[in-house]
């Protein structure tokens, strides 16, 4: 965790987040031909030269009072900076060196941070004399890149090695003993208040927050540490609006990326209003959710501002049960994100589910079970045969995922395999998390072909 920081820095629109993509060697960052697309600090491993860093993009420098959403998008962005071993001052080469990159050049010189002058879309000889003019800004030696085709990135990376800080040596005792983060993906509906709830997690103001819905355009990880020492890699997403609101292309990307995190993640935090209570679109997160086979803990935010709260937990648990059933006993916590009271609550949840999530049944406890559940409901008649069920096996967990076998058990009803993952659920105790259940028929040999 001890990685040296290369911070992207400069005015929006100059490529930062391409820049980015192409040094951590994949697409991270949401890239677009419109100003300002980058809006929350994303952060990367990047290999470069045998040495791994923690690169992080941020949003573009502007002069904007600090109560603006710009304003607050460079405040963010200046937080960064102080974080860095290393600034990549990026310019734009076909524009040349504007009156802005001279104001946040002097800005940087003050940050005692070491600074180094990035040209992108440096690609052809007119971008030649933007790259000599760079020297004007004070900060050393420019270097000359394309991120868009690739050009100077090699030479780019070694410069960056170069300058920074000699590599501790590791504790052979620390890094074997390094767990994989839990990872974890907050999300929900625009302005239900993730990226609040992500900042308090964190314990600062890490995204961006504001009265504006749709703030948060790209999946931002982060890591953490939690009061019991275990390490959870959070990533809050973009809000999810209904597909038929989904119009400008820059929000098609936010969503694709926000599911992308939801895939990768093994507990989602389904963040709820708790003031406006479950609708038709937080459902449909959830069925996604569940699709997916990812644990989940629902979360009722903005709980301070509820009036009847007994009321309010019951209609939002009820809408629960009835829609999901798949997902019966789903935890659900009530926090203020705001205020942080009942944020204590969720991350023991969210251990929880995932160690659920995770569960394996010993094949003896699990073919007690199937004999007992079969005793006490026999299959039902199919065709006016009856279905002979022989055994169960899981076959795996993340989620757990049974597979049962029989004569015919491919024709088990629905009604009757919601009855044996029911009954699984509460012998096992299960509850919330998504259970697949497979069915294989063994062939009987003096049948008929």
């Amino acid at each position: 965790m001890n990685l040296p920081v290369v911070v992207i820095a400069g005015r929006p629109n100059v490529g930062k987040s391409t820049l980015f993509n192409r040094l951590a060697g994949r697409r991270v960052a949401l890239v677009a031909d419109t100003p300002g697309v980058t809006r929350d600090r994303k952060e990367a491993e990047a290999l470069m030269r045998g040495r791994t860093v923690q690169l992080i993009d941020t949003a573009g420098l502007e002069e904007a009072a600090p109560d603006t959403l710009a304003g607050r998008m460079t405040d963010s962005s200046a937080s960064a900076v102080q974080l860095a071993d290393l600034v990549l001052f990026v310019i734009d080469a076909r524009a040349g060196v504007t009156p802005a990159d001279e104001h946040f050049a002097q800005w940087l010189r003050r940050q005692g941070r070491q600074v180094m002058v990035v040209a992108n879309k440096a690609e052809g000889k007119s971008a030649n004399a933007a790259v000599l003019d760079a020297w004007s800004l004070g900060l050393g030696e420019p270097c000359a890149v394309s991120a868009e085709h690739g050009e100077g990135i090699s030479d780019l990376m070694s410069e960056i090695v170069a300058r920074l800080p000699e590599e501790p040596e590791a504790d052979e005792d620390e890094a074997g003993s390094a767990e994989r983060p839990l990872k974890l993906a907050i999300i929900g509906r625009p302005n239900a208040g993730k990226s609040t709830l992500l900042n308090r997690l964190l314990g600062q103001e890490r995204q961006l927050v504001g009265p504006e819905p749709g703030l948060t355009r790209d999946a931002i990880a982060v890591l953490i540490t939690d009061t019991d020492g275990y390490q959870i890699e959070l990533v809050d997403t973009a809000g999810l609006r209904k597909r038929a609101r989904i119009e400008a292309e820059l929000e098609k990307m936010s969503v694709s990326a926000a599911i992308q995190a939801l895939k990768m993640a093994e507990v989602v935090v389904l963040t709820l209003d708790a003031v406006e209570g479950v609708n038709d679109q937080d459902l449909q997160i959830a069925r996604l959710v569940e699709r997916e086979g990812r644990a989940c803990v629902v979360v009722l935010n903005k709980w301070d501002a509820v009036t009847d709260r007994a009321a309010a937990r019951k209609a939002a648990t009820e809408r629960l049960e009835e829609s999901l059933a798949q997902m019966k006993g789903i935890t659900m916590v009530t926090l203020s994100a705001l205020t942080g009271a009942g944020i204590d609550r969720l991350l023991p949840a969210v251990r929880k589910a995932h160690a659920i999530w995770n569960t394996r049944v010993p094949t003896g406890e699990l073919n007690r079970w199937f004999e007992r559940a079969l005793a006490r409901h026999p299959p039902p008649m199919v065709s006016g045969r009856r279905l002979k069920l022989r055994y169960v096996t899981q076959a795996k967990a993340r989620p757990p995922t049974f597979i049962t076998f029989g004569t015919r058990a491919e024709r088990i009803p629905e009604d009757y395999q919601r009855y044996l993952v029911n009954s699984l659920r509460e012998t096992f105790e299960l509850p919330g998390t998504p259970i697949r259940m497979e069915l294989r028929g063994t062939k009987n040999p003096f049948a008929e072909e």
